[in-house]
C-alpha cells in the first residue's frame, strides 16, 4: 500500500501502518529528519515548494526531483507500505502518490489511477508541474496530465487526512 498524509499525521501514520519507506516533500526550511522506525536510506527528502511556476526564493519542483522520486519508487521492494507526505497532504504528496502508481503500473490507464487517488482522497489536488514532469520522464505522452486535469476541483480543505492506495489496483 501507498499511504498519503499531511506532515501533522506522519508520526501517527508511521505507528499505525508501519511503512518501510517514507517520502517527504517539504520546503527546505520545514524538512524533517528521518523519524524513528524508518531507516535513513529508506527516507527520500525532496526539498521543494508547492508551486508550479518559478517564484523568488522558492524551489520549484524540477526534473531532477521527479526523477529521484521515480528511482526511489522503483527501488522500493513493496514488502511494507510506503508513506508519502507534504505539508498539507493535498498537492505535492498526492502528485507523488499518483506518480508512484504510474511508475509501478506501466500498462494501467492513467485516468483510472488518477480517479483512484481522488476516490481515496477527495481533497487530492496533485501538483500539476510534478505530474507534467513525470509524464515526460515516463513517456506517457500527456496521458498523466490529461488524467489529472480531468479530475476537476477537489474537496476544499486546509489539510488532508491519511488515505491508502493499493499499489496494484484492479482493472
Amino acid at each position: 500500500m501507498i499511504y498519503v498524509s499531511p506532515l501533522s499525521g506522519v508520526v501517527d501514520a508511521i505507528r499505525a501502518v508501519g511503512p518501510s519507506h517514507l517520502v517527504s516533500l517539504l520546503d527546505p526550511e520545514s524538512m524533517i529528519d528521518t523519524p524513528d522506525g524508518i531507516e535513513r536510506v529508506c527516507h527520500l527528502r525532496l526539498g521543494i515548494n508547492d508551486i508550479a511556476e518559478p517564484r523568488d526564493e522558492l524551489i520549484v519542483p524540477g526534473e531532477a526531483h521527479v526523477s529521484e522520486l521515480i528511482s526511489f519508487v522503483r527501488g522500493w521492494d513493496q514488502k511494507n507500505p510506503m508513506l508519502v507526505h507534504c505539508w498539507a497532504g493535498i498537492s505535492r504528496s498526492t502528485a507523488a502518490a499518483f506518480i508512484a502508481l504510474c511508475t509501478l503500473n506501466e500498462n494501467h490507464p492513467e485516468a483510472e489511477l488518477a480517479r483512484l487517488v481522488r476516490a481515496r482522497g477527495a481533497h487530492a489536488h496533485p501538483n500539476r508541474l510534478m505530474v507534467r514532469l513525470a509524464d515526460d520522464i515516463l513517456g506517457r505522452k500527456g496521458r498523466m496530465r490529461e488524467a489529472v486535469e480531468a479530475l476537476g476541483p477537489p474537496r476544499q480543505t486546509w489539510e488532508g487526512e491519511l488515505f491508502a492506495l493499493p499499489v496494484h489496483p484492479e482493472g
